[in-house]
């Protein structure tokens, strides 16, 4: 068996004749998303510009990253806020004054209220380390694990308040080896989030094009 993920829908995305999609991100750890996303804008895959990113951990890798590609990086420490609104309104806050139009959670780690959610109707992006529906919320690859499913996978969706439970835009099934730990099946997982994303952006965007 290999480790090929089975990717859906068609693999194949562009940025000719595209609109500007501009992307605010939200991460909390090492960005290897944010990087991907980043990526595939250089090379001309994706017709997006980030116009900035927010992380909640001080010291995230991903704040280096975002100086490498020259991006603006706000760091909003969820420790020093009162609520998860209070946080949620800074964000939002946040990412209008950089002119963002679309939301994408790359890794953010904190569960996020109405208040970000009514900012952005249907253009805040998340992605799953499973094969939503099946193992949501936290530990989702231990949950595959112990659950002893043969494919897992990784998933984007369009953020909702019922948490992971928002329209699927794309998924890519991961085999499960049967010497896998956590950390392995998570390394595979991870190949494939680094592949949909910058896909499933430029697919949702193209399904909201020319609606309200």
């Amino acid at each position: 068996m290999t480790s090929n993920a089975l990717i859906s829908p068609d693999l194949s995305f562009t940025a000719q004749d595209a609109p500007l999609i501009k992307l605010g991100v939200m991460a909390s750890g090492s960005g290897t998303n944010f990087e991907a996303i980043a990526q595939a804008i250089a090379a001309h895959q994706l017709n997006a510009q980030i116009q900035v990113l927010i992380y909640n951990n001080p010291g995230a890798r991903v704040g280096d990253r975002a100086s490498h590609w020259q991006i603006p990086g706000v760091l909003l420490n969820h420790r020093e806020f009162e609520s998860r609104e209070a946080l949620d309104g800074a964000i939002v806050q946040t990412l209008k004054d950089a002119g963002a139009e679309w939301v994408i959670m790359a890794g953010w780690m904190r569960i996020v209220t109405p208040v970000l959610i009514a900012a952005f109707p249907d253009r805040i992006l998340n992605i799953h380390p499973s094969l939503l529906p099946s193992f949501k919320g936290n530990r989702a690859v231990e949950q595959a694990l112990a659950a002893g499913v043969k494919i897992t996978g990784c998933t984007v969706h369009l953020v909702v308040p019922e948490v992971d439970s928002g329209d699927i835009i794309m998924q890519a099934a991961v085999p499960v080896l049967p010497d896998d730990t956590p950390q392995t099946l998570q390394n595979r997982i991870h190949e494939q989030e680094h592949q949909i994303f910058p896909r499933a952006i430029a697919i949702a965007a193209q399904s909201r094009t020319g609606k309200p």
